[in-house]
């Protein structure tokens, strides 16, 4: 049985009153899994991609853990040695396959965290409320064990509780919250669900601009790691409106060679082609609206928020020694 897995909608606000469900947004891949014949197991990602290759010791442990005729909705995570999850791992292990993901398996092992049960007994269970789905998911699972592969995801119906997840997971790498109606059915490939991400404001570098220099189309910003001393990129803003375009215009100093920054920018997780930009004097100081999905950089540490920015305002009352380093989010 192969379904798409039912998707959330971006809101602002966790949604309150009666009849709401409240769970982690896990920083991992999205992945189905199902059971067709005994110790034989499935995985696909959002799109329908087989996950098997890339983590066998998670379709092993789905294979030995669950009955057949059962099918459960999910997100593969990596938890880094230092608790956080490490989303750059798992990239590292999706593009493996063979021996070197059957070794990367017992170096850097993943886990399925399981939130919605869609089918049991060969019954398709995505017509039925999410309290009975979730009811018998807990049956299912049983009582947690510390080795265990297949983890029962978080979930409440306190909407105070929700409100301290968003605020404190966020320090483990966990995007936001995923907010669902107890009532609700699983709608395969709906966006049936909310999703709340969360945000935070903190101060950046601007080392240059894309578009031209008397009127940028976004900001290229950066922060001074504590590894080397020097000045990295952090990021890329969403498009800049043309009043804040123009200010930063005004402000802005282009530099050619004396500058800590390549010339053209590299492929990377925004861009497939190198981009090209204009370099600027890294001494202004702007804020931004983050979330708190990051991706590694050389040797494990922290290197770039993995989502656009979005700026909110230039801070001409601080210089780049007041700017936090690494992605801290305060000095």
């Amino acid at each position: 049985m192969e379904l798409r897995p039912m998707l959330a909608t971006l809101t602002d606000r966790l949604p309150t009153g009666p009849g709401w469900l409240f769970e982690p947004k896990w920083d991992g891949f999205r992945a189905i899994a199902s059971v067709d014949q005994p110790g034989s197991a499935s995985l696909h990602s959002r799109r329908g991609t087989d996950l098997r290759d890339a983590f066998p010791e998670v379709a092993a442990a789905v294979a030995r853990a669950l009955p057949t005729g059962t099918v459960v909705d999910g997100e593969i995570v990596r938890w880094a040695p230092d608790g956080r999850l490490d989303f750059e791992a798992l990239q590292r292990r999706n593009r493996s396959a063979g021996r070197g993901a059957r070794e990367l398996a017992r170096t850097e092992p993943c886990h399925l965290i399981i939130f919605d049960l869609l089918r049991a007994e060969e019954e398709d269970l995505t017509g039925r409320p999410l309290t009975e789905r979730r009811a018998l998911l807990e049956r299912l699972l049983g009582e947690p064990d510390p080795g265990d592969q297949l983890v029962l995801g978080l979930q409440t119906d306190d909407v105070s509780t929700a409100e301290v997840w968003l605020d404190a997971l966020a320090q483990v790498g966990v995007e936001g919250i995923i907010a669902k109606r107890a009532a609700g059915s699983y709608r395969p490939g709906a966006r049936g669900w909310s999703k709340i991400k969360r945000y935070a404001t903190t101060e950046v570098i601007i080392g240059g601009v894309t578009g031209s220099l008397d009127q940028p189309e976004s900001l290229v910003v950066g922060r001074i790691h504590t590894t080397d001393g020097q000045l990295h990129v952090a990021g890329r803003t969403t498009e800049l409106s043309p009043a804040a375009a123009g200010q930063i215009a005004a402000v802005i100093t282009p530099v050619d060679d004396d500058h800590p920054w390549p010339e053209v920018l590299p492929p990377s997780w925004h861009d497939r082609e190198p981009r090209p930009y204009h370099r600027v004097k890294p001494e202004v100081v702007a804020e931004i609206r983050v979330d708190v999905a990051t991706s590694n950089g050389a040797a494990g540490e922290v290197g770039h928020w993995r989502h656009r920015l979005r700026h909110l305002r230039l801070r001409p009352d601080l210089t780049a020694a007041d700017v936090p380093t690494d992605l801290d989010l305060e000095a």
